[in-house]
């Protein structure tokens, strides 16, 4: 000890003078490396499973406005078209309707069923007035629309702009009588992604005629991949908070020794 009154400082010693154990300790240390290991599972395997079951496309047209915008990027789940109902905005390819770009429009009839427009403004199938709240309001009348009986295993689709959609109303003259090969389909859209207006709206309207399609996974996926992204991020930040607390704790613990 110096003298004229000089002091010096002594730090607790770590770990019982033993050597340093990892920041956090080894329990800590292995449960952050469960999570980061969990994490990229879930992470990787939420977007594994979306690349099998989804498939991205740009709407070019407004004839599905306003629940598909010009230019909106869509996910559409891979179905086949044994599997789609009344109410679905599917994509198909149907060279009648364009060469080799898929379409999207909305299923409105499905074989069997009769559709004609309109009744007090409303599409009428089955003889029962459809409300459609996904029109937001717009003119659904379309003039010169026959009542039209589906073949079996054959669509009848419309655009949501009614008035400006090339849909089976455009092709009533062609020998399907404007309706789609339920083989066509390729999948069913199930959300906007961008810009973000989220899952499809359900098509209740058509629920008295019939089973309504289940929305796809979309959403259990989403959720796999926030979970995935948070436990590791969570798991690789848990040594550096670990070893920062130390260090606060290491001085919080240093005492002045005093003078001797």
């Amino acid at each position: 000890m110096g003298m004229g009154g000089e002091s010096s400082t002594r730090t607790a010693p770590h770990s019982g003078g033993t050597g340093r154990t990892p920041a956090g300790g080894r329990t800590g240390q292995r449960l952050s490396g469960l999570a980061v290991a969990l994490g990229l599972v879930l992470f990787l395997g939420g977007f594994a499973w979306g690349a099998v079951v989804y498939r991205p496309y740009t709407v070019p047209t407004s004839s599905m406005t306003p629940t598909i915008g010009v230019g909106d990027r869509v996910l559409a789940q891979r179905v086949d078209g044994d599997e789609v109902r009344r109410g679905d905005v599917v994509v198909f390819h149907d060279r009648t309707w364009a060469d080799n770009a898929p379409v999207v429009k909305r299923v409105v009839a499905v074989g069997g069923d009769t559709v004609s427009c309109c009744t007090h403004g409303k599409l009428t199938v089955n003889g029962k007035q459809i409300d459609e709240p996904y029109l937001k309001g717009g003119p659904a009348e379309i003039t010169d629309f026959p009542v039209v009986k589906v073949p079996e295993g054959r669509l009848f689709l419309l655009g949501d702009e009614r008035q400006g959609s090339l849909d089976s109303t455009a092709h009533l003259q062609d020998a399907a009588r404007g309706t789609v090969s339920r083989a066509d389909v390729t999948a069913r859209v199930d959300a906007v992604v961008w810009p973000m207006k989220g899952m499809l709206e359900r098509p209740s309207g058509f629920a008295e005629l019939g089973e309504l399609s289940t929305p796809g996974p979309l959403r259990t996926i989403v959720w796999l991949v926030v979970a995935g992204a948070v436990l590791v991020l969570g798991g690789a930040a848990y040594g550096p908070v670990a070893t920062w607390l130390g260090r606060s704790r290491s001085r919080n613990r240093t005492e002045p020794a005093g003078a001797r």
